[in-house]
Parts: structure tokens; sequence; C-alpha cells
């Protein structure tokens, strides 16, 4: 297994938000986490990259216990976060947010190798490499926050809502594209609103509410599951 979560249990201040989780990804998967605001999706992937700390339970990957490391020991480890919103650096150009998400390596060769592949991944961005962040459309940011991600060579992408906000012809090419980083030998964990794309991509699922796991499985039945349907495949998915 490359990443387990044993009971896992968050606390922000006394309030309890996750609840003894429990989920499981293995290499090369594509995992998606659906649910509701408030879920408690975001804090599950936080958690993993070391930004929030447990009170109790474990995160291991691999044999790595996670869960008491530092955030930038995990990235070193090879798991980087896409975070909801994008969070790219608005007053610095394409190339160099890009830099910054290599800023754990120090093998200038593999740094150089891995931004061609991501230009390659979106072409857009190698046409806007010199230009602002903050001057790019909202799909452009949301492919520059991916391709940020990647440039530490991660085993696993952790990305949080991609596809919020974006025109339905954009998410499409953003998930198409992660498809394509998948089948490098990325595994991904998809936190994701849009649960019938999310379903669509991922090889398995998890459906959280109030903080706790309620429905996993394969990501074609859970497309079918009647409680998945009308809880998150009503219009508009």
């Amino acid at each position: 297994m490359l990443l387990q979560v044993v009971d896992l249990r968050v606390k922000y201040g006394n309030i309890e938000v996750l609840h003894g989780l429990n989920l499981e990804v293995k290499e090369g998967e594509i995992v998606t986490i659906l649910g509701a605001n408030g879920a408690g999706k975001s804090t599950t992937l936080l958690t993993i990259s070391g930004l929030v700390k447990p009170v109790s339970g474990a995160i291991y990957f691999g044999k790595t216990s996670l869960h008491k490391m530092p955030a930038h020991r995990v990235v070193e480890r090879g798991i980087a976060q896409v975070p909801e919103g994008r969070r790219i650096f608005n007053t610095l150009t394409v190339q160099e947010n890009l830099k910054l998400g290599a800023f754990t390596s120090s093998d200038r060769a593999r740094v150089n190798r891995t931004m061609e592949w991501a230009y390659q991944l979106f072409p857009v961005l190698a046409e806007r490499r010199q230009q602002l962040g903050g001057t790019l459309s909202g799909g452009e940011q949301q492919m520059l926050a991916i391709a940020r991600g990647l440039m530490s060579d991660p085993k696993i992408l952790l990305l949080d809502e991609p596809s919020l906000g974006l025109a339905p012809l954009l998410v499409r090419t953003i998930f198409q594209t992660l498809r394509e980083v998948n089948r490098t030998g990325v595994t991904i964990v998809l936190v994701e609103q849009n649960a019938k794309a999310a379903l669509k991509l991922a090889h398995r699922g998890y459906v959280m509410e109030l903080g706790q796991i309620v429905l996993h499985g394969n990501a074609a039945d859970l497309l079918e599951n009647p409680e998945v349907q009308r809880a998150y495949l009503g219009a508009g998915q």
C-alpha cells in the first residue's frame, strides 16, 4: 500500500473535524474523495501534507510515518499538494512559479527536465512562461498550480477542487491531463465536488460526511450507486 490513513482524528480548537478516518491508496491509482462542503475533505489532504497535525491516528507512506513529519519533509518524501484556490504567486512569472515548485530539489538537470514536461502537458504555459501569474485566466492559473505541484517530481499528487470555478470544457481538458499524468506513474488523490467528472476519472472513491467515510468502492460502482446519484449526481453534475 502506497498511502494509508489509519484512525485519523483532527481538531480545530475544541472541535473535532475528522473522526477516526481510514483510507488507502495503492500505487498508480487515482482515488477521489467526494463530499459536501464541510465534510472534511480538504482537512484530510492538509493533514496528509503535514500542514495540519492530527490529535491521534497515523499516516503511512509505504513504511514511513508521515503524521509527525513537517510539511517540507513530506514534499521531499514525494507527496505534493495542489491547494484549493490555486494559490499561485501572482507577482511572479509562470517560470518562476514553476521553479518554486522544485524548491526541495538541488538537481538542476532534473528540474529542467520536469519543467519541459510540464510545458508539454500544458502548452499554453510554455507560451506564457514570462507572463506574470496574476495575469493568467482562471483555467491557466489552475494549470500552473498543477504544473507547480508536479515540479517536485511527486510519487503522489494531492489535488483539492481543481475544477472549482472553471468552465466545463476546461474541466475536461484538465482531467484529461490528470489521466495522462497518472499514466506516467504518478498516483493521484483528488478531492472534488464535481462527482461525475471525478468518478469517471478515478479508479476508486471515498464518500465523506461530517468527518467520516460513509461509503467507498470502485468508481464505476459508486457512479451507479443510488445514494451517490441522489446526493452528488443531480442537476449540474
